[in-house]
């Protein structure tokens, strides 16, 4: 039998992946993260620790595996985006992208944030991700409309922030119990960004 293509072969990967990922989250919502095995794991997924093993490598990354695209899907939307659009406009856009790909069983991501929120491991390993994802990010920013590089510290310091934005607004929201709109949750996020206005300034003075 000739080898399937790779592309299928990607696929039935990422479709094991899933499968592991969600009996293994069932595991750590009835048991705890901490107190779940490998041993655990393998034994309700039905294949060998080692098997288990070929797909995850560590327990976080079986948890975190639903945030796995979230880089590419944030990049894909900056490529989208007009290069002459600034930067922050781009960025909430992006990120909209990302939290509808997230969001697409409420209940279920907001009880993977809440399991994230109490685990400190999966909170390291989560921020391991966001700096994974971030030079990427940076590079679409860094491209100007007339083809040029732009600042790399300006790059930096914005898709961090942006990123950032992400885990306050998902934390504000899995706090909501998914009830609070994401959109608006990104507004008023993005809004912490604009310049005072005269009104705002002569409050505050």
């Amino acid at each position: 039998m000739s080898a399937a293509p790779v592309g299928t072969r990607e696929i039935s990967r990422h479709a094991v992946r899933a499968e592991l990922a969600r009996v293994a989250f069932n595991q750590f919502c009835l048991t705890g993260f901490n107190q779940v095995t490998f041993a655990d794991l393998s034994k309700a997924a039905g294949v060998s620790r080692s098997t288990f093993l070929r797909y995850f490598g560590t327990k976080e990354d079986v948890v975190l595996f639903v945030f796995d695209p979230v880089g590419d899907v944030i990049t894909d939307a900056l490529d989208a985006e007009r290069a002459n659009r600034d930067d922050w406009s781009r960025l909430r856009n992006a990120l909209e992208s990302a939290v509808t790909f997230l969001v697409r069983d409420v209940q279920e991501l907001v009880t993977i944030l809440g399991l994230i929120e109490q685990t400190p491991a999966l909170c390291a390993r989560l921020r391991e991700k966001q700096a994974e994802w971030r030079p990427e990010i940076v590079a679409r920013l860094q491209k100007t409309a007339a083809g040029a590089v732009g600042s790399s510290v300006i790059a930096n310091v914005r898709a961090a922030a942006a990123l950032e934005c992400l885990w306050i607004v998902l934390g504000q929201w899995s706090a909501s119990d998914g009830e609070e709109d994401l959109g608006e949750l990104l507004d008023d996020a993005f809004a912490a960004f604009a310049a005072p206005t005269c009104q705002q300034t002569e409050a505050a003075s």
